[in-house]
């Protein structure tokens, strides 16, 4: 499946120039802009894998509306400009993007670029997903000690005894650990709950 880019550009000659050699690659264009402000209305309605944003464009820069988009919407941005000057590369690794092309725009340095940019991209993305996983499994070992402590503190029971109880209410009634303990820690107040999810 090829990926879907919306192309960001106020010279329409450029960006016509730019589609083609997208387009001619295998790439999807599906969605144009050109101005920032237009840009986040298609990047909402279209949800691209990436974006060609123009630096200086009217209404809004291509470099505000690309800190507007990667908070909202996180997608990967390649800045295409004709300044090549070091305050703009400096505000554009500000504004989370993840390359840059200097024109005039050839099909020798656009692909590649595109290509490590939608590499990063997904780097990053994985990255982020374990980051969230490992967060989630903390807080769910958390809530097992807790709902452990629990059971220890009201029934007497040692540590290993309380998981063997929580683990066979899990496989019994077939939800998860987490769900158990969740139980547990809710009704914690209620000592004839505890009782009937502990036995």
């Amino acid at each position: 499946m090829s990926k879907r880019i919306v192309l960001v550009e106020d010279e329409s000659i450029v960006r016509m120039d730019v589609k083609m050699i997208l387009e001619d690659a295998g790439y999807d264009v599906v969605g144009e802009a050109g101005n920032g402000e237009k840009a986040i209305e298609v990047v909402d309605q279209v949800k691209p894998d990436l974006i060609i944003m123009d630096i200086k464009m009217p209404k809004m820069n291509g470099l505000k509306a690309s800190k507007i988009i990667s908070q909202r919407f996180k997608t990967p941005i390649l800045l295409l400009t004709a300044y090549s000057q070091k305050d703009f590369v400096d505000k554009a690794k500000e504004a989370n993007i993840v390359g840059y092309i200097v024109k005039p725009v050839s099909s020798d340095r656009l692909i590649p670029a595109i290509e490590i940019a939608l590499h990063q991209a997904e780097v990053s993305r994985q990255y982020e997903q374990k980051v969230v996983e490992a967060d989630r499994q903390l807080q769910e070992r958390k809530l097992i000690e807790k709902a452990k402590g629990i059971l220890m503190e009201r029934f007497g029971y040692t540590e290993e005894v309380s998981f063997k109880k929580m683990r066979k209410t899990s496989m019994n009634k077939q939800v998860t650990l987490e769900k158990v303990a969740k139980y547990i820690i809710k009704k914690y107040s209620n000592a004839t709950e505890v009782q009937a999810i502990s036995e």
